[in-house]
């Protein structure tokens, strides 16, 4: 499973599961650049950083390019940066949605294409988006992100075809509910609206897990080492749960 020597490119690197990807693949060997809009958590982790937005595709096109001349061809992009918003959908607006997609789903398509000459001419490399089970199946009070990350999931399925014969292959995690900041603000924002204390919140979640607990970040990290494997070599196009058997 060595990424010795390959440059991993991670968005929304600055904190949860982004961050643990980051630590695991520069323990593992790999360089890796971080990615995210905010300097003070980029900064924080000791690793290559650019500071972009993936929703902005020049800024991402400059990202790669400074980041390809400093630390060489770009091997891996891991496409984890990624935001969910809960409102009923008869509440929704145009806008809400556009939001989701954005960040969700433009911003994997943003950060992959520029990714591409470097594995092309390499002819070897991973795309991996970081999407959810959210991507496999509804949940209710989040229809944008959903249709986000199912859409991510085609996607994916879609360019590991087109790219089947290059040596490059496209792949995407899909965790249940996990334990990082992001799950936080939504345990926060149940008990806002419903009154519920944070503890009943969290076991509200927790329940969709038939493990009754959490998805923990160094999970998601060791799923996306092992894509990066020359194990998972055959792996293609496939959109890997990691959910205790939710689905």
């Amino acid at each position: 499973m060595s990424v010795t020597g390959t440059h991993i490119v991670v968005t929304g690197g600055g904190s949860g599961v982004g961050a643990d990807i980051a630590r695991h693949f520069a323990q593992a060997g790999a360089t890796v650049t971080i990615m995210g809009r905010r300097e003070a958590p980029l900064a924080a982790h000791n690793l290559p950083y650019q500071i972009c937005d993936v929703t902005d595709a020049d800024a991402v096109q400059s990202a790669f390019a400074a980041a390809r001349k400093a630390h060489g061809p770009i091997t891996t992009v891991i496409a984890n940066a990624g935001a969910a918003e809960a409102k009923p959908f008869a509440k929704m607006t145009a806008a809400d949605l556009t939001a989701m997609t954005d960040v969700n789903l433009t911003g994997v398509f943003n950060v992959w294409q520029p990714a591409l000459p470097d594995m092309q001419a390499a002819g070897t490399g991973r795309l991996i988006a970081i999407a959810s089970t959210a991507g496999l199946k509804g949940y209710p009070y989040v229809a944008g992100y959903c249709a986000a990350k199912h859409a991510v999931i085609g996607l994916t399925r879609a360019l590991s075809l087109e790219l089947a014969q290059t040596g490059i292959t496209v792949n995407a995690v899909c965790p249940g509910f996990v334990e990082t900041p992001m799950l936080d603000r939504s345990i926060d924002n149940i008990v806002g609206k419903t009154g519920m204390t944070a503890d009943a919140a969290a076991a509200s979640l927790r329940e969709n897990n038939p493990q009754d607990r959490f998805i923990q970040t160094d999970e998601i990290a060791a799923a996306a080492l092992w894509l990066c494997s020359d194990a998972a070599r055959g792996v293609n196009g496939h959109a890997l749960s990691l959910s205790g058997g939710e689905i």
